[in-house]
């Protein structure tokens, strides 16, 4: 099932009710894998009660099955409200989305600075306390770490992608890209996310056996990061 295709039936299913859908993501920016990726709907309803929840219910099943998370779901009031609280988020789809369906709802939505940078404090260290939980759980394989890394990738370049906005007006559509600009403004370096996109990628000759060693400096180098976001928000204060 293609997000048209789903955007279709959506529109029979909720008829008037249906405000906006929107493609957002890596199908937007050039960077899916069909390994890895998978497609990312908004869909923006005039009113979201359980009647219409009913209704987007068995298409929302039906594009799971394809490997599709659910659609991210607002009302139009309430998308209104959530920007303050979900900033990355919200700067991510208004710079990079395809409208599918309705109005560009995300085209004068407000996103303040203040919440973004409190936001992305947030997100980096809790994603860290995450991240050092996972490694506690694996067996111990140099397989596993790498395939932990590889799989926490992608969220970490989002993070540091909405940490360049605090440099850069304009930020690259492609992570990768937006991670080795962040690196100009640092005074730590983020090579390490170069390698794990390579690992990722297939295109790496680093060892497995490198992989606790890898791992060690990406958690240094996600804790720099953070730091460094603090200390804007303090100069800022």
């Amino acid at each position: 099932m293609t997000p048209e295709m789903f955007t279709e039936e959506l529109a029979e299913s909720l008829g008037d009710t249906l405000v906006s859908v929107l493609l957002y993501g890596s199908a937007t920016t050039g960077e899916r894998s069909e390994k890895y990726s998978d497609y990312n709907l908004m869909v923006v309803c005039a009113r979201l009660s359980l009647e219409e929840l009913n209704c987007i219910r068995p298409l929302a099943t039906k594009w799971a099955q394809f490997g599709n998370p659910p659609p991210l779901l607002f009302t139009w009031e309430r998308l209104k409200s959530s920007s303050d609280v979900f900033p990355i988020e919200m700067l991510d789809i208004k710079e990079n989305h395809v409208i599918l369906f309705g109005k560009d709802v995300m085209r004068r939505l407000p996103i303040s600075q203040a919440n973004l940078r409190f936001q992305l404090e947030h997100e980096l260290k809790g994603k860290l306390i995450h991240l050092r939980e996972r490694y506690l759980l694996l067996e111990g394989s140099d397989e596993e770490v790498a395939a932990l890394l590889v799989s926490s990738l992608s969220t970490f370049q989002v993070l540091i992608r909405a940490g360049l906005r605090f440099f850069e007006v304009q930020v690259p559509v492609r992570k990768r890209e937006a991670v080795r600009r962040f690196a100009m403004h640092a005074s730590f370096p983020l090579a390490v996310f170069g390698e794990i996109q390579e690992l990722k990628d297939g295109r790496t000759e680093v060892s497995l056996a490198n992989m606790p060693e890898v791992f060690e400096r990406f958690v240094a180098t996600v804790e720099n990061a953070a730091d460094l976001i603090h200390d804007i928000g303090r100069r800022r204060a």
